[in-house]
């Protein structure tokens, strides 16, 4: 799942469950659950790409999470701390930065190797357009239920 849509996930996990002990581990699995769904991101392909490109595209994809997060926060959830929603933010999308030294710096230690291997367990690609709508079902359906209750 892009870093976008696991935002959108963990903006929804901030502002529905305020107390960080469980906010934590949901923000984790949702990323784990998230990434099961057939889905496109800017690493679907990556090797076609080339590495500058991916780089980009993935930066972009960052930027744009939490821009959007922040959006949702402020015009859908006014109510939480911008903090605690950042934090939550980051461990929803905390699988795909520890990958990140390995995937794009060839840094072979443990940690990243460990998270590398971990997430290829359960990320399932689908390139576009159906790994895009599927994604795009699956967040929008989130907010919404977050929205009517």
């Amino acid at each position: 799942m892009t870093a976008t849509g696991h935002a959108i996930i963990g903006t929804v996990i901030a502002a529905k469950i305020g107390n960080p002990a469980l906010a934590i581990p949901i923000a984790l699995a949702s990323h784990i659950a998230a990434d099961m769904i057939p889905h496109w991101d800017p690493a679907t392909n990556g090797k076609k790409k080339g590495d500058k490109r991916l780089f980009a595209d993935s930066a972009v994809d960052v930027i744009l999470s939490f821009l959007v997060a922040y959006f949702l926060a402020f015009y859908f959830f006014p109510e939480v701390n911008i903090a605690y929603l950042f934090f939550i933010v980051i461990c929803s999308q905390a699988l795909d930065w520890t990958t990140m030294p390995y995937y794009f710096f060839d840094i072979n230690l443990p940690p990243f190797t460990w998270a590398y291997k971990f997430q290829k367990l359960f990320d399932n690609k689908l390139d576009k357009p159906w790994g895009i709508i599927s994604q795009a079902v699956v967040v929008l359906f989130i907010l919404y239920i977050a929205t009517i209750f």
